[in-house]
């Protein structure tokens, strides 16, 4: 960085600090729930206000400089090796309007603060397994969340997005104004500026039933036999999920899982528990459970349904969204090298998740009926190794691919596997909408989409 570039927050303008390599709490923030790599800019602003976001992206454009933004950390896709950092986490107003039936969340809010603040009104907003997930990510990702089949994309329930673009500008988009921009960003990823808040709409919903029945790994094959079948005959007011790994045997772990392979199902359901119970009644009786903890309980503990890890760790992990699958395809799943080195999961889709939302977004292949991801903790193990084991671990799949979930690629960016996360017509708009807005590719440090006839 030559010696005429503002490196203060009095010279950016910014009321956030501006931190370089040197300075003190310049490694905390670039630091987040991806511990496998992080940042390492040249710049990290951190952004009190969206004023401050403009600053930050007038600077990098002015320089030609790439940005990054983080708030959570959770889907970190690209490192960011110089350029700038936009820290958002700071940004973290949330107010619910329960006439209305929305929240707006500021660019640093997480899932926890929406559903605590929601239930006080009896509302729930459509969030995935993990509390600890940033709202925005997750949403211009295209969000999957625990009730998906019935109330579809999390993406799909978005009613406007405060947007810094690579021109500065904070822009307010609706499907009224910047209608290209507005469908693009809801599901486009971080493509096309940083959002600095975004609003969504809740669903009335103080109670779930759901929760994990868990079977010893010997049983994996009959329930992966089992689950396709029975997950397609349930209605749109259940979604279920299948977990399979190997526990480590430490006092962390639930004492009936340690050391050994376990399958869970996991369910979220809104009827009530009776029917909940006839539902599942189908997969108790594939195999002796170790655990069965289905009840009816607020939405504020839907969290305990997945029991997602709080704690910051490096991990990779793939994906492939299928369709027409078969028990045959999904031996893999359950074999020697998946149990010894990943996580595997198979989520069941469809329903909602399958019908265009009344506002169309960028979200794609809304035809896949089961996403299957895997992902490897990297404690013991390094990302090349993991990235092969995945890559057997999911071929037997590839007749049944339709693409990719974006939001289930970790450390994974390169084109060919973006451009899985779309339909061939969704793609080359999202490629006019980042030449029209972002033409030098500014923002690259993501899954990234290039400008058509600009910079890759």
């Amino acid at each position: 960085m030559d010696s005429q570039t503002p490196t203060t927050a009095s010279a950016l303008g910014t009321t956030g600090p501006v931190l370089l390599p040197d300075d003190p709490g310049y490694d905390e923030e670039r630091s987040g729930f991806q511990a496998g790599y992080s940042h390492r800019p040249d710049l990290t602003v951190v952004a009190a206000d969206a004023d401050d976001v403009r600053a930050a992206v007038t600077h990098a454009a002015g320089r030609r400089l790439p940005v990054a933004v983080q708030s959570t950390g959770h889907g970190l896709a690209v490192p960011a090796d110089g350029g700038v950092l936009v820290s958002t986490r700071r940004l973290t107003g949330l107010s619910i309007d329960p006439v209305a039936r929305t929240a707006r969340a500021g660019a640093g809010v997480r899932w926890a603060e929406v559903i605590k603040a929601a239930a006080e009104h009896g509302l729930a907003p459509m969030n995935g397994s993990a509390p600890g997930v940033g709202v925005v990510g997750y949403l211009t990702g295209g969000g999957l969340g625990i009730l998906g089949r019935q109330f579809g994309y999390a993406a799909d329930h978005v009613r406007a997005v405060e947007l810094v673009t690579a021109d500065g500008q904070l822009r307010r988009l609706t499907p009224d104004s910047e209608p290209d921009l507005f469908w693009a960003v809801r599901g486009g990823g971080g493509n096309f500026g940083v959002v600095t808040s975004i609003e969504f709409a809740l669903a009335p919903l103080p109670r779930v039933y759901g929760g994990v029945l868990a079977f010893d790994g010997a049983y994996a094959d009959e329930v992966l036999a089992a689950y396709p079948g029975w997950a397609r005959s349930l209605p749109e007011e259940l979604t279920s999920s299948l977990a399979l790994m190997t526990w480590p045997d430490a006092p962390f772990a639930p004492e009936a899982f340690r050391g050994r392979h376990v399958t869970q199902l996991r369910i979220a359901f809104t009827g009530d528990a009776a029917e909940g119970e006839r539902l599942v009644e189908p997969l108790r009786k594939v195999a002796p459970r170790l655990a069965d903890r289905l009840r009816e309980m607020p939405y504020t503990e839907s969290h305990t349904i997945h029991s997602d890890p709080p704690e910051p760790h490096p991990y990779d992990g793939d994906n492939a969204l299928v369709t027409g699958l078969s028990p045959q395809a999904l031996g893999s799943l359950a074999g020697a090298e998946a149990r010894e080195s990943a996580v595997v999961q198979v989520k069941h889709l469809g329903g909602a998740l399958g019908r265009a939302p009344e506002v169309p977004n960028a979200v794609g292949h809304r035809d896949a009926d089961f996403l299957v991801t895997v992902l490897s903790v990297l404690f013991s193990r390094d990302r090349a190794t993991a990235r092969a084991t995945h890559e057997r671990i999911l071929a037997p799949l590839e007749p049944h691919r339709v693409g990719r979930q974006l939001n289930h690629l970790f450390g994974r960016f390169g084109l060919e596997q973006v451009r899985d996360g779309y339909e061939r017509d969704s793609w080359e708009r999202l490629t006019r909408v980042k030449g029209e807005h972002d033409p030098e590719n500014l923002f690259r440090l993501n899954h990234n989409i290039p400008p058509a006839g600009g910079s890759s």
